[in-house]
């Protein structure tokens, strides 16, 4: 029997407390209406000065990714999006994944939910920031955050290098925290759909001591979904609790702790035909086990200590640590299938896997007057490092499933943890960046890094180990902001590429880690006067010396060089009161210029479409007797994609999902709303991968019930 999450009780009973407050207030004032959770003025929050939470808006013109401090868009010479806590509440986006396939320059390829690899610009994201502090991402242990304790996910197309330093050079993305609150309030939130998914988000937070000197906040938000697919399903559970101290004047210490579990019944996809094709079988078909099995939980914790100075200058030591553990085992099909017999064959597997990871960041920012203009000097240190402990053992001989009929009552093997590993991946790093000003309306960053990584892998079993390092790379970062008006700027960037390889050469010497560049040039708008915000923008990557594998080998050959080029257009925010938007058009082309072991010219990302479109809007009515009644929808359009399965292409053509959604705010702060997602009900494939496995259809037609409040 499923044993329900420790952390349910914790949501249920903030959510207990919440209602009974709700219903306290509301019996001693009937006739008064409850006030909506007030939020400061966020351009003046000194602990976010960016916080998109308490607005109803699409778009906001701050951000801090790419950064060390919250700044206006207009001033990063980078595609950037962000999405605020209005787009993540209005359609339900609980997890990274959900954001990323909304996001223009990113992809998510389908898994279990929470376990979804997410890509940008042709390349799969492997750290993720809180609040600018970096921890892994991987998407077969799950640990994608669950997004009720953040306020906004901010997304940076392109490297990252400056303040990171090794890193997959697509993008990256940077969660803001959810933080206390000088006034009270509450909030809740209740919602139930297709598939038996139900999910409780209870959200307080207020002044503790000190007259609102010290703050606290505390959020529980718990999942249980099914899915259309037999047998599987996923629970998540998180809770977070948070403080923040005004120790002086112009002194701010911050801490947040939260931990959060995962687990469910994981399904690896689907199995195609012995020539590539799609088979004709239900959305439905589980191939696997019904003794499949996930478990995820991590445990975090991350504090700040900020000073401003009077002379204008800032000061901020920050640091963050991670746990996490995972266990699983499951089954899942390994043979593409002849559709005259239709059996694969299955494969299981089953892994132990502990990290430890470790973040620490101090910085420095000083503006000064010089040549009749105001600039700013930054600088900064920072650290990490991660231990990542995995057991693993894989059984083959399981038998074979028929797709037609398939059963998950397959006999669980024993599985011998054959394979024992350690990484301890360490990397420290110095980096400065000088902002100039030297004429009016020019702004030019001038950055660069210099990092020292050591990597240390250990097989447990020999006690044999290897090292990679690399010592004082230099990784630049430099952009020009031209504004052409007060509402429009150009802009021009520039960045390098520095990424460590553990593969192997044919004489068993480790490869050189990978360089490159990239380019962009772009503009941002301000349009009227509503708050709407749009981008423009153009770019070519250059990732140089990847290891490619030898074919018919374990080794590695490198000096593979990758381009990707491409326009990325987005508009979000305010049309008009009650009116938002946030939509956007990419177009991606990825190839080898350069191959080690095969033909220049091919594609290098293949499960990247050349073209894909987002857009979502929501209008509310302001006046009249319907004021509150309010209407939205979407369309997610992509063009071809495939992959290679050795000799077999396995392509999906292409699909266009629309979603409506229809509510009603009924009283202040209350508001209830329909959503369906894929109102046409298309049937389409939302990945494709191998010719056993990872293949997965697009959910059918859903429906979700949502009820808001807040006081």
């Amino acid at each position: 029997m499923r044993q329900p999450c420790p952390l349910l009780f914790l949501s249920l009973g903030v959510s207990v407390a919440t209602a009974a407050l709700m219903t306290g207030a509301a019996r001693a004032d009937e006739a008064e209406a409850l006030p909506t959770l007030q939020i400061e003025d966020r351009r003046t929050d000194p602990a976010d000065p960016g916080r998109t939470e308490g607005s109803t808006s699409y778009g906001t013109d701050r951000v801090s990714v790419g950064g060390k401090s919250v700044r206006e868009i207009r001033e990063v010479p980078r595609s950037v999006t962000v999405m605020t806590r209005a787009r993540l509440d209005d359609q339900n986006l609980t997890q990274l994944e959900d954001v990323a396939r909304r996001t223009p320059g990113f992809l998510a390829l389908s898994n279990d939910p929470g376990r979804s690899s997410i890509f940008s610009r042709g390349f799969e994201l492997d750290n993720a920031l809180v609040d600018g502090l970096p921890a892994p991402l991987s998407s077969i242990y799950g640990t994608q955050p669950d997004l009720a304790i953040f306020d906004r996910v901010e997304l940076l197309r392109g490297p990252a290098g400056l303040f990171g330093g090794t890193g997959e050079p697509g993008g990256t993305v940077n969660l803001i925290r959810k933080r206390p609150t000088e006034t009270f309030g509450a909030r809740g939130t209740l919602e139930a759909g297709s598939w038996n998914n139900y999910r409780g988000v209870a959200d307080v937070s207020g002044p503790i001591a000190g007259n609102g000197r010290v703050r606290g906040r505390v959020v529980g938000a718990y999942q249980d979904r099914e899915s259309f697919t037999d047998t599987t399903d996923t629970q998540v559970g998180v809770g977070y609790a948070a403080i923040d101290a005004d120790i002086t004047d112009d002194t701010m210490l911050s801490l947040g702790v939260w931990r959060q579990e995962r687990e469910g019944t994981p399904f690896n996809g689907l199995p195609v035909s012995t020539t590539g094709e799609f088979l004709d079988i239900s959305r439905s078909t589980f191939i696997g086990a019904d003794w499949n099995r996930f478990e995820n939980s991590s445990n975090e914790a991350i504090a700040s200590l900020t000073h401003s100075f009077d002379n204008g200058g800032r000061a901020e030591i920050s640091g963050r640590a991670t746990d996490r553990d995972v266990d699983l085992k499951y089954a899942y099909g390994s043979t593409a299938v002849d559709p005259a017999i239709g059996t694969t064959n299955l494969i299981a597997i089953q892994r132990a896997y502990e990290e430890r990871s470790y973040a620490l960041d101090a910085h420095y920012s000083q503006p000064f007057e010089a040549l009749g203009g105001r600039h700013e000097i930054l600088i900064g240190a920072d650290w990490r490092r991660y231990v990542q402990t995995l057991d693993s053992g894989t059984a083959r001989g399981l038998g074979t499933v028929n797709v037609y009929a398939p059963s998950s009552d397959i006999a669980e093997p024993d599985i011998a943890m054959t394979e024992r590993t350690r990484v301890e991946p360490e990397q420290y790093g110095l980096y400065s960046r000088l902002t100039l000003r030297p004429v009016q309306d020019v702004t030019v960053l001038l950055g660069g890094r210099l990092s020292w990584y050591e990597s240390t892998a250990t097989d447990r079993n020999t006690g044999t180990t290897s090292t990679v390092d690399a010592d004082a790379e230099f990784t630049p970062d430099i952009g020009l902001v031209y504004d052409l008006t007060d509402d429009i700027a150009l802009y021009a960037s520039y960045a390098g590429i520095f990424q460590p390889q553990t593969q192997l050469d044919e004489d068993g010497n480790p490869i050189e880690a990978r360089s490159g560049e990239q380019y962009e040039l772009g503009v941002k708008a301000a349009l009227g006067d509503s708050g709407l915000i749009a981008t423009l923008a153009a770019f070519r990557l250059r990732d140089s010396n990847r290891a490619v594998a030898i074919t018919d080998s374990t080794r590695y050959a490198a000096g593979a060089e990758v381009e990707v080029r491409g326009i990325e257009a987005e508009v979000s925010g305010t049309i008009l009161p009650g009116w938002e938007v946030q939509g956007g058009y990419t177009f991606t082309r990825t190839e080898y210029l350069k191959a080690a072991t095969s033909t220049s010219g091919t594609t290098f990302s293949t499960y990247t479409p050349k073209h894909v479109v987002h857009a979502f809007t929501r209008y509310t009515l302001q006046n009249g007797p319907m004021a509150g009644v309010h209407v939205g929808g979407g369309v997610r359009w992509l063009s071809s994609f495939y992959n290679m399965a050795g000799a077999l292409k396995i392509e999906e053509d292409g699909y266009v999902v629309t979603d409506l959604q229809a509510g009603w705010g009924f009283a202040p702060g209350y508001d209830l709303t329909l959503s369906v997602n894929n109102i046409f009900d298309e049937t389409y494939y939302d990945r494709v991968g191998g010719a056993g496995l990872f293949n997965y259809y697009g959910a059918p037609r859903n429906a979700m019930l949502s009820l808001k409040a807040s006081f």
